[in-house]
């Protein structure tokens, strides 16, 4: 295999590097915009063949042929992001040229979608459902909404076409996400700086303080499903990728502290104005298609999965996957 993996020095993308690597795979280009960040720390560690600026990959793409699989990791994730002409550009125009490539030369063609596309999960969260359906909430969740339902509108198609629609990823290698990082990361510095983690108030009466609920998805167990569809090149489609099992940010931060052998203690704070009429209050993966697909894997649970992260990544130094 010969795989062009974009976003591979971000959080999951170099998390699904580790992968590649385990599987014996080290003939990668990545792709991505590493900057002044840090996210080259978490290509150290980890084999490749070449990175490619993400501006220039169009150029340089003919030298890196023959390529197998293309993992579309790189987007913009923001989901505060206003700017909504860039997220067009990278979120929907840039995939399309991808998958337009793969298409081309019969590569299997796997990408990052995302629960945002549910909006407010009035309408459910199943992956059979109609996506044209559903309202995203913000300009990244819409962006990404484009993208499945151009895909969905397509006749010539790649090899193998999977559209995965992240839930509430955490994990090791999120620690240049700033504000974006998970509230895993976050609690576990608020906890080791101040002994409290803060939490958002609710400001919906359907749900009490900490209450919130949201499909908490450990980004090894993301891992392990791209993994599967690379070994399962027969199937094709868009797939939800969490738990199935919502779980309240006040167990989270419970996890937290039981993580680190400490009492509870959860402040709550309020939530920005500009967050409230946007808010995903309740957010569960209906997983049945991945499971009739034949991902038969069990996804961590929150405690097991916040434990891991916590005692062997973030309290060692922020040690990287």
């Amino acid at each position: 295999m010969k795989v062009l993996l974009t976003g591979g020095a971000g959080f999951i993308g170099s998390c699904l590097l580790r992968t590649l690597n385990d599987m014996g795979i080290t003939d990668v280009v990545v792709a991505d915009n590493i900057a002044a960040t840090e996210k080259w720390t978490y290509l150290v560690n980890k084999q490749f063949g070449e990175y490619v600026h993400k501006n220039m990959l169009w150029e340089r793409l003919p030298e890196f042929e023959p390529v197998t699989h293309v993992i579309h990791m790189g987007a913009c994730s923001s989901t505060t992001e206003t700017d909504f002409d860039y997220l067009y550009a990278n979120n929907f125009e840039f995939t399309k040229k991808l998958w337009r490539y793969c298409t081309a030369r019969e590569i299997s063609f796997i990408y990052a979608s995302s629960a945002a596309t549910y909006g407010s999960g009035d309408m459910g969260f199943s992956d059979e459902s109609d996506i044209g359906k559903f309202s995203p909430l913000n300009g990244y969740g819409y962006s990404k909404q484009l993208f499945d339902m151009w895909a969905e509108r397509q006749d010539s198609q790649p090899k193998q076409h999977v559209g995965l629609k992240f839930f509430n990823v955490y994990g090791p290698n999120e620690y240049h996400k700033g504000s974006m990082a998970s509230v895993v990361f976050h609690g576990y510095k608020q906890v080791r700086e101040h002994g409290a983690i803060k939490l958002f108030k609710s400001y919906n009466a359907n749900y009490a303080d900490g209450g919130q609920l949201r499909d908490f998805v450990y980004v090894k167990d993301v891992c392990e499903v791209v993994k599967f569809f690379m070994e399962h090149s027969e199937i094709s489609g868009l797939f939800n990728v969490g738990t199935g099992r919502a779980e309240t940010f006040e167990t989270l931060g419970k996890s937290v502290f039981k993580a680190l052998g400490l009492p509870v203690n959860i402040e709550y704070i309020p939530m920005p104005e500009h967050l409230r009429d946007k808010y995903q209050y309740y957010t569960e993966a209906s997983t049945r298609k991945l499971r009739t697909a034949g991902y038969d894997a069990p996804f961590r649970s929150l405690e097991r999965g916040v434990a891991d992260y916590v005692c062997n990544y973030l309290d060692k130094g922020f040690m990287i996957l």
